[in-house]
């Protein structure tokens, strides 16, 4: 198993040699570091801890210094049945993906607030006939009657917040890698803003 940990930071697009063009996902993937291997015996299952973002010494707490994971303010985890290509202090860059391969990625969606039905779900809304004048964005009645007994059944699609979900995506095409600039160019776009989380598994 293959991953990393990248930063989104824009969309661009590049060219086949056909003429046709690609829009992909400009990703920045600066080199992670090994700092943790999880087993069964002492953790319960079995992972690779990884550190990104490098942080001041000063910045991190005694919790982690004690545990000697380095000077990161970010850490992630990888569930794997077999952890013995790893081992702490093994760092990983864009160099181990290659253009076509086909990933798995996570990302944080943007955040959206408190939003109505409507662009919450997609409601159409009610009509303008038959004596309504305001009612093109309510979402229509919530009790359901003999259906629920009167009550507003859990799981009922109404407004509320929207976005800040973890979104993945599977079947992801790697359209390029730049090992120089620690970049890798995605096929398509990927959730989240700009310099946001992206995890990324091949």
């Amino acid at each position: 198993m293959k991953f990393i940990i990248g930063k989104k930071q824009n969309m661009s697009q590049t060219f086949k040699d056909n003429g046709h063009v690609v829009p992909v996902t400009v990703v920045k993937v600066d080199p992670v570091v090994v700092t943790q291997i999880k087993t069964k015996e002492i953790d319960g299952y079995s992972a690779v801890q990884v550190g990104f973002s490098p942080n001041k010494e000063s910045r991190v707490n005694k919790p982690q210094r004690g545990k000697g994971q380095g000077n990161f303010s970010g850490f992630r985890e990888f569930r794997m049945a077999d952890t013995g290509t790893y081992k702490v202090g093994d760092k990983i860059d864009a160099s181990i993906f290659a253009p076509g391969d086909k990933i798995i990625i996570s990302g944080i969606s943007k955040g959206k607030g408190f939003q109505g039905g409507v662009k919450r779900h997609g409601f159409h809304g009610g009509s303008r006939t038959h004596g309504q004048k305001h009612s093109e964005r309510e979402p229509g009645a919530i009790g359901g009657g003999g259906r629920s007994g009167g009550r507003v059944v859990k799981g009922m699609r109404m407004a509320g917040r929207m976005g800040s979900d973890r979104i993945t995506i599977k079947g992801v095409k790697i359209e390029g890698v730049i090992p120089a600039e620690n970049t890798i160019l995605l096929r398509g776009a990927v959730p989240g803003r700009r310099n946001s989380v992206i995890e990324i598994r091949g």
